[in-house]
C-alpha cells in the first residue's frame, strides 16, 4: 500500500511511515549478528574472525547497492510527492533494468578481486582460506542482495514501510534457522553461514520482486511509462553516485581500519568482529531514521511543502536519539554479555576484552553520531549531495588517519580512540549544512 507523506501531521506521519523500517532492519540486523554468533558459537573463534575479516570488503559491494537504492527512492519519491505518476513508473523500471545490469558487473569483479582484496587487508593466514570462501559465496549472492535493496527503496519512496518488514522478517528467521542447520547440525562451518545468508537473501529478492511488479500496474498514469529513460538514469545518478562514492570511501576507510586490526592478530579480530556488528546494529537503526526522513523531505520538496520537512526532522531526531540512549546504556554498561554471545567456551579474554573496550569508547558519542545522520538524510532526500559528501568524508578520513596515528601511541586501543572526535566534527558539520537551508533549493516544483 502507497503512503502520500505530504499530508497529515507531520511528525506522526514520519513516525508512522519510519517504525516498520526500524523494526525490519532490527531483524535484518538480527540475522546478519546471526552469522557471527552461530559462527563464533559452533565453529570457534578463528570461524568468527573469518567471517568478521571479510565483512569491510562486502561493505563495499553492499556500499553500492545502497547508494544505488538512495538515488532511486530520492528521485521516486519526489515524482511520487508531484503525482507524477508517469514518471514514477518510468523511474522504477529504469532502476530495475539498471540494477540487473550493475549486479551482474559487480559480481564479475568480485570474484576476480576477492583474493587480492583479503591479502590487501593483512588478513591472517589462520582464517584466509574461510574468509575467501565466506566472501566468494557473498558474492555470488550479491545480485539478489542488490535488487532486494533497490526493492526495499522503491516501496518506500512510495510510502510503504511495512511490506519491506514482512519479507526482512520472514528472511530473518529462514536465515537464522538455516545457520543453525548448516552449521550446528551438520557442521559446515563458515560455508554454512554464507549459504544460509545466500538462500535467504535470493529468497526475500524473488519475492519482492514479484510484489513490487503488482504493485507497480496498480499505479495508474494518464500517458504510457517509458520502460527505460537516459534522463531518469542522470537524475537518480545525480543522487546514487555521490552516494556510492561516499559508501564506498568508507568502505575503504574500514578496510584501511581492518588491515590495522589485523596486524593484532586472530584473538583481537575476533574481538572486534564481534563488537562491529553491535556497533552497526546502533548506526543501522540511526540510518534508517535518516532514510525515511530522505523519502519525507523528497516528497514533501516535490509537492512544495517544504515548510513540513522542519517537523518531520525534529521527530526523527527525537525518536533517532531515544534508540541511542538505549544503546548506549547496554553497550557501555554491560558490553560483555552481548560479545559473549558471538564467543565460544575456548575464546580468549583477549577477544571479549577488546570488544568491550571498542564498545565503551564509541557508545558515548552515539548521540553525536544520530544527531549527523539525521540531519544527512534532509540533505540527501532535498539532493544537497556535496554537502552530505564533505561531512562524511572529514568523519572517514579523521577515523583513518587518526587511527594509524592513535595505534602507534595506544596500540589497538588507539584506533578505537579515533572514532569519537571523526565522529563529533562530522556531526557539526552536517549540522551547520542542514541549518543552512541550502538543500530547500534542490528538487522543488
Amino acid at each position: 500500500m502507497t503512503k502520500d507523506l505530504t499530508t497529515g501531521k507531520a511528525g506522526s506521519t514520519l513516525v508512522k511511515f519510519v517504525l516498520p523500517m526500524f523494526i525490519g532492519v532490527m531483524f535484518q540486523q538480527g540475522y546478519n549478528i546471526a552469522d557471527s554468533v552461530i559462527a563464533g558459537k559452533f565453529a570457534g573463534e578463528d570461524a568468527l574472525a573469518a567471517v568478521g575479516a571479510s565483512y569491510p570488503i562486502t561493505m563495499i559491494f553492499m556500499s553500492i547497492a545502497i547508494g544505488f537504492q538512495s538515488g532511486c527512492s530520492v528521485v521516486i519519491s519526489h515524482f511520487f510527492g508531484a503525482k507524477d505518476y508517469r514518471a514514477v513508473r518510468t523511474c522504477i523500471s529504469t532502476t530495475l533494468i539498471s540494477s540487473l545490469v550493475i549486479s551482474l558487473i559487480l559480481s564479475i569483479i568480485g570474484f576476480v578481486t576477492a583474493s587480492p582484496l583479503l591479502r590487501l587487508v593483512n588478513t591472517p593466514k589462520n582464517i584466509f582460506v574461510d574468509g575467501l570462501l565466506y566472501l566468494n559465496v557473498y558474492i555470488l549472492g550479491f545480485i539478489f542482495l542488490f535488487l532486494y535493496n533497490v526493492t526495499t527503496g522503491i516501496f518506500q519512496s512510495l510510502g510503504d514501510s511495512r511490506t519491506p518488514l514482512v519479507f526482512l522478517i520472514i528472511s530473518s528467521i529462514g536465515n537464522v534457522l538455516l545457520d543453525y542447520v548448516f552449521v550446528a547440525i551438520f557442521d559446515k562451518g563458515v560455508a554454512g553461514v554464507a549459504w544460509a545468508t545466500f538462500i535467504a537473501q535470493g529468497v526475500a529478492c524473488v519475492a519482492s520482486l514479484l510484489v513490487l511488479l503488482r504493485r507497480i500496474r496498480n499505479i495508474k498514469s494518464d500517458e504510457k511509462p517509458r520502460l527505460i529513460s537516459f534522463g531518469a538514469i542522470r537524475s537518480i545518478s545525480s543522487i546514487a553516485i555521490p552516494s556510492i562514492f561516499q559508501l564506498s570511501f568508507v568502505s575503504v576507510g574500514n578496510m584501511f581500519v581492518q588491515s590495522i586490526v589485523n596486524s593484532f592478530g586472530s584473538s583481537v579480530v575476533a574481538g572486534y568482529s564481534a563488537a562491529i556488528k553491535l556497533n552497526t546494529v546502533a548506526v543501522t537503526s540511526f540510518s534508517t531514521m535518516s532514510n525515511g526522513v530522505s523519502a519525507f523531505t523528497a516528497q514533501n520538496l516535490g509537492a512544495g511543502k517544504a515548510e513540513r520537512i522542519s517537523g518531520g526532522f525534529k521527530s526523527g531526531l527525537i525518536l533517532g536519539l531515544s534508540f541511542a540512549a538505549v544503546f548506549f546504556a547496554l553497550f557501555f554498561f554491560i558490553p560483555r554479555p552481548f560479545l559473549s554471545l558471538f564467543m565460544d567456551k575456548d575464546s580468549t579474554e583477549l577477544a571479549l576484552s577488546t570488544g568491550a573496550q571498542f564498545l565503551q569508547t564509541v557508545a558515548p558519542f552515539y548521540f553525536f553520531v544520530c544527531i549527523k545522520i539525521i540531519c544527512d538524510g534532509v540533505l540527501k532526500g532535498g539532493g544537497a549531495m556535496l554537502h552530505f559528501m564533505l561531512a562524511t568524508l572529514t568523519d572517514l578520513i579523521l577515523r583513518v588517519v587518526l587511527a594509524f596515528w592513535f595505534s602507534d601511541l595506544w596500540g589497538a586501543e588507539g584506533i578505537w580512540r579515533a572514532w569519537p572526535l571523526a565522529w563529533i566534527i562530522a556531526t557539526i558539520m552536517s549540522y551547520v549544512f542542514y541549518r543552512s537551508g541550502s538543500w530547500k533549493r534542490n528538487y522543488t516544483k
